[in-house]
C-alpha cells in the first residue's frame, strides 16, 4: 500500500484571496474554486497542491507547519512578497539566520531561504 502526497491543506479567512496571493508568489496556476476551497496547482505539478479552505476564525499561535521556498535574488523577492501584503515574523530565529521568516496576507508563516 502506498501513499500519495496529493495537497496541502491551509485554514484562511478569505481562500479565493489567499489562493489568488500564493498563486502569484509561485507562479502556479489558481484553479477554479470548488465546494469547499480553492486550489493552486504547479503548472509542472512536481510538487502537491496547495487547497485553501474557509475558516471562520482567525489564526492565533504559530504555524507547526509552514512551508520553505528559495529565491535566486533573496532581496528583491523579499521586498516583492513585504509589497504585496507579507510581513516579517520573528518566531525565535537568530539574527545571523540564513533565511527570513515571513507571514502571508493572513499571517501564515513561511521561510524565503537563500539558496547560496
Amino acid at each position: 500500500m502506498g501513499i500519495t502526497w496529493e495537497a496541502l491543506t491551509i485554514d484562511a479567512r478569505d481562500p479565493r484571496s489567499l489562493a489568488q496571493w500564493w498563486a502569484t508568489t509561485l507562479g502556479w496556476r489558481l484553479m477554479d474554486p470548488v465546494p469547499g476551497g480553492v486550489e493552486v496547482q504547479d503548472p509542472t505539478q512536481a510538487a502537491p497542491s496547495l487547497f485553501f479552505v474557509h475558516v471562520g476564525d482567525d489564526k492565533t499561535t504559530k504555524n507547526r507547519l509552514h512551508l520553505d521556498l528559495s529565491a535566486g535574488d533573496q532581496p528583491s523577492v523579499i521586498e516583492d512578497l513585504l509589497a504585496r501584503g507579507a510581513s516579517r515574523a520573528s518566531v525565535g530565529q537568530p539574527d545571523d539566520a540564513e533565511h527570513v521568516v515571513l507571514r502571508d496576507p493572513e499571517g501564515n508563516e513561511f521561510c524565503l531561504l537563500d539558496p547560496e
